[in-house]
């Protein structure tokens, strides 16, 4: 297929990026490059730089050849950010997306998957969360997301757009050459192995009193080559005929490991102390975010392939030792 890849300079589309191509799909990338990296662009694709929300830019790249199908992954992804400065979340979240589909519905491309986020359940009321459960996001961020869900089920039912909408959990990892280079980096990992770099004296724990065995939050981290094979798998089932044309799927590892494992997990893996120092609680952090991926597993016979943590954490070592400044490296 032809496919229009939005944020393919991104940490998650140029992975998927990369794996589109090596199933002989024909791959354009659509990004900005404010927060991606034109190092991360997958060997082989095209780049196109502009801004989703140009319409004249979009109409252009629509216009150049016949796209199959859009993986849509540029956003803007830091809860805390979207907290304080939650109008740019929603122009560049929901907004974007709106002219993106418009966009999509002039030139007759009907498929599309969409990077969605487990932030639309909030703080949940069980775990393992099922894609049925409450959406009651506790950030903008989340909110962001939530309301680009409901356009996409509006156009579904009104124009027939066939979509997979995937609620990620904590992706983590490296893919060979392609792993995760935030700007400012937020995520744990990335930031415990700084540390161990010699970029961070210490990484800080926010919270030890949660109710989980070891006092300290709970999360779902799945490889990032796990989570880039099932947008693939997706991606083809948008493509067979019949069915709802509708697809609505947690992508999570099923297992949950704490602040407190994931750096002695690290430990392990680099060989370093690690020093960490105790913090405050950040407001709105749940104790336990795991996945229920049973859906995804039964429907289009997903399993994740990497969900050991110290295989998560040896990946993402082994990118950070030769990318010790990102990209820019």
């Amino acid at each position: 297929m032809n496919l229009l890849v939005t944020g393919g300079l991104g940490y998650v589309g140029s992975v998927v990026s990369a794996d589109l191509l090596r199933a002989g799909h024909r791959v354009v990338v659509f990004d900005n490059a404010s927060r991606g990296h034109r190092g991360a662009l997958a060997s082989g694709a095209g780049l196109v730089l502009g801004e989703i929300a140009d319409r004249p830019a979009l109409d252009s790249v629509f216009s150049s050849g016949a796209f199959d199908a859009v993986m849509h992954f540029a956003a803007l992804i830091e809860a805390g950010e979207s907290m304080q400065k939650p109008e740019i979340y929603f122009r560049n979240n929901t907004a974007t997306t709106l002219t993106l589909l418009e966009a999509m519905l002039a030139h007759g491309v009907k498929k599309l998957v969409f990077s969605s986020t487990a932030a639309l359940y909030g703080n949940p009321a069980r775990v393992p969360i099922e894609e049925t459960d409450a959406l009651k996001p506790a950030n903008a961020y989340g909110e962001s997301k939530l309301l680009v869900e409901q356009m996409l089920a509006w156009f579904h039912q009104i124009h027939g757009l066939r979509y997979a909408s995937l609620r990620y959990f904590n992706a983590a990892g490296a893919a060979g050459p392609l792993g995760e280079d935030h700007r400012p980096e937020s995520h744990l990992i990335p930031l415990v192995l700084q540390v161990a770099l010699g970029q961070r004296e210490q990484v800080s724990i926010f919270g030890t009193d949660y109710p989980t065995p070891d006092g300290t939050c709970v999360r779902d981290y799945i490889h990032i080559v796990d989570l880039s094979s099932a947008h693939v798998l997706a991606l083809a089932a948008l493509g067979r005929p019949g069915g709802d044309g509708r697809l609505i799927c947690n992508l999570g590892n099923g297992r949950g490991f704490s602040v407190r494992q994931v750096i002695e997990a690290a430990r392990r893996v680099t060989g370093h102390p690690i020093p960490a120092i105790e913090s405050p609680r950040r407001p709105g952090d749940p104790a336990v975010i795991v996945a229920s991926s049973e859906k995804i597993q039964r429907e289009l016979g997903w399993r994740p392939q990497h969900p050991e943590l110290d295989d998560i954490l040896r990946s993402a070592w082994d990118w950070h030792r030769t990318h010790p400044k990102g990209y820019s490296t």
